[in-house]
């Protein structure tokens, strides 16, 4: 079997197992706030490629006291054969026993080392990272070092100077070919593949025909989940353009506008206009929540993790520049009542659109101003019915684009970074993409509103996220 295998390292406590959980897309291991947590050598295979190659990741103990380590190290002619020969009793030489798995799984599996940083930590200040890089020099084989815990996202020139500083760290170490930023708690795929390249660079040439086997199979599979995903945000769009609801009288406008005054006086809700309006709210409200439980799955967030970025969404996916009348109304309509306890809500000059739903929790502030102007009237012979603007169409593109932001870069960590899925100049990025392609926008949703396809809408959303990632995400 031709196995390519990734051994993760670092000082104890570095968060190895949580990034592991998170490249695997599984739970695996024990994650808890002590030191030495792992406290064997346990192997994962991370994928399998059609030729029989596989990617296998090990996590490992973490080094403790690296600087008593290498100085009794450094006595010895042999430094690894001395450490690897010895016997170490577990409770008694828990630093060396510890020591020993590691280095020893490095020595006899390991292709290539990632090495795992607390970017937290001041690079300059930290004492281990020197010994331990003496000790792996020792061993030899060529390692990158990534980048944990480095909070929320910020933009690129923040994101570069972070990763210069540590570079300039490692640059006299032989050993480290690169740095990369790889976070536990909120890392992309797109920065998993930019993992995967380097990889492959430092493999020898048996091995790296292999590499590039796993590695194009674990490219089919991200592109597999995106378009997956882009349906997923395409399918609740185009039903919410379809969304029609039925008044069961004419003359409705005076009515609505009576209506939202009592609404807003004492948050209740009576007539027809107040069930068209409800029913519409209903639907969208099931449809983008079944949206984005198909995204989590897609990620391989289920369990707690979908509850968890369910409440991650609920306070982050936001829109803090205010909105016209047009979009507010349209939202206030669809939040009275029926929406209560779903993600998001409607506050002063700012609107949120969440993961699962328009929020209930602003039944009162319809307004009658708002209320008559906000919704499209669609009148027959025979009819007169409600239905979602182009505004608000616009909007929940929008906040779809910005969902799926969130659950693309959702890890399995223990949650420490609540605003890490949600960093905000990403906001910009999206609204100059929708600005770009408003035309391509409107002709895609006139689309799915005729004819009920999803496919041009979910085609736009492709384009639209991946020129979002290209902006977050420059290759070099």
């Amino acid at each position: 079997m031709n196995t390519i295998t990734l051994t993760l390292v670092s000082h104890t406590n570095a968060g190895k197992t949580t990034l592991a959980r998170t490249l695997l897309r599984r739970d695996v291991g024990e994650v808890r706030d002590a030191p030495h947590v792992t406290q064997e050598n346990e192997p994962f295979d991370l994928l399998k490629a059609n030729d029989g190659a596989v990617l296998r990741l090990w996590d490992t103990p973490g080094f403790g006291d690296s600087v008593r380590l290498a100085e009794r190290l450094a006595q010895s002619g042999n430094p690894i054969g001395w450490l690897l020969t010895n016997v170490w009793d577990r409770l008694t030489d828990r630093n060396f026993w510890f020591s020993q798995q590691i280095l020893r799984n490095v020595r006899d599996e390991a292709d290539v080392v990632l090495y795992l940083v607390n970017a937290t930590e001041d690079p300059v200040h930290v004492g281990y990272i020197a010994p331990e890089m003496r000790i792996l020099t020792w061993v030899g084989k060529p390692v990158l070092v990534l980048l944990n815990q480095l909070g929320p996202p910020r933009d690129l020139a923040h994101e570069e100077a972070e990763i210069t500083r540590w570079r300039d760290v490692f640059a006299k170490t032989p050993i480290v070919k690169e740095v990369l930023p790889l976070d536990a708690f909120a890392r992309c795929w797109v920065q998993e593949d930019a993992l995967l390249a380097c990889v492959e660079s430092l493999l020898s040439g048996g091995k790296q025909a292999h590499f590039a086997a796993l590695r194009a199979a674990w490219a089919a599979r991200n592109r597999q989940a995106f378009d997956d995903a882009m349906r997923a945000l395409a399918v609740p769009l185009v039903r919410a353009a379809q969304a029609r609801t039925v008044l069961e009288q004419h003359g409705w406008l005076a009515s609505i506008v009576q209506m939202a005054m009592r609404v807003g006086r004492r948050g209740g809700k009576t007539g027809p206009e107040a069930k068209a309006i409800e029913a519409l709210g209903n639907a969208a409200a099931v449809d983008i929540r079944q949206s984005t439980d198909a995204l989590l799955r897609l990620h391989g967030l289920d369990g707690t993790a979908t509850q968890k970025i369910l409440d991650r969404l609920s306070a982050q996916v936001g829109i803090t520049r205010p909105i016209d009348e047009n979009q507010a109304t349209v939202i206030g309509g669809a939040v009275i009542g029926a929406l209560s306890g779903l993600v998001g809500d409607l506050a002063a000059g700012g609107l949120t659109l969440g993961g699962a739903a328009l929020s209930g929790a602003v039944a009162g502030a319809l307004a009658a101003r708002l209320a008559a102007r906000g919704i499209n009237r669609l009148r027959s012979t025979e009819q007169t019915s409600l239905a979602w603007n182009e505004a608000f169409l616009t909007e929940l593109t929008r906040s779809s684009m910005l969902r799926y932001l969130a659950v693309a870069h959702f890890g399995r960590g223990r949650g420490e970074w609540t605003e890490s899925e949600f960093p905000r100049h990403w906001q910009p990025v999206v609204d100059a993409v929708i600005a770009a392609r408003s035309d391509h926008l409107r002709i895609a949703l006139a689309a799915g509103r005729t004819h009920g396809d999803a496919t041009p809408l979910a085609d736009w959303l492709g384009e639209g996220c991946r020129e979002v990632l290209a902006h977050l995400y420059p290759q070099p």
